[in-house]
């Protein structure tokens, strides 16, 4: 049963899954300063409780690999190769400027609303 049809009042999923976007970019970038692969840094945001399905994930990481915003290279590891990510210094320079902006947006997202 989704959330809609159990609370009349809960957020629809797609508004949530808006809203929980740019967080996990901002998120992953800051994973990312320790070279992980995939499900690891899917079991490390798990443990943060940010839950992120891979469908959501590898593209992610795709894409910010594509904006040189990560690095990656494949490596095997207990008989099984493993692409591992891991931020690049424009990455970082991003990851410093999105920490700016969500700091102003949630001072500003607090303030409104009290």
């Amino acid at each position: 049963m989704s959330r809609t049809t159990e609370h009349p009042t809960a957020v629809p999923e797609s508004l949530a899954l808006e809203l929980r976007r740019g967080a996990l970019v901002l998120a992953a970038l800051a994973a990312l300063r320790a070279e992980q692969y995939g499900y690891s840094l899917k079991k490390f945001l798990a443990e943060a409780d940010l839950q992120v399905d891979e469908g959501t994930l590898y593209p992610l990481l795709r894409r910010l690999e594509s904006q040189e915003l990560l690095s990656s290279r494949w490596a095997i590891e207990d008989g099984r190769p493993r692409r591992y990510y891991r931020i690049t210094k424009q990455g970082e320079a991003t990851l410093a400027a999105l920490s700016g902006e969500w700091e102003q947006l949630s001072k500003a997202l607090r303030r409104v609303l009290k």
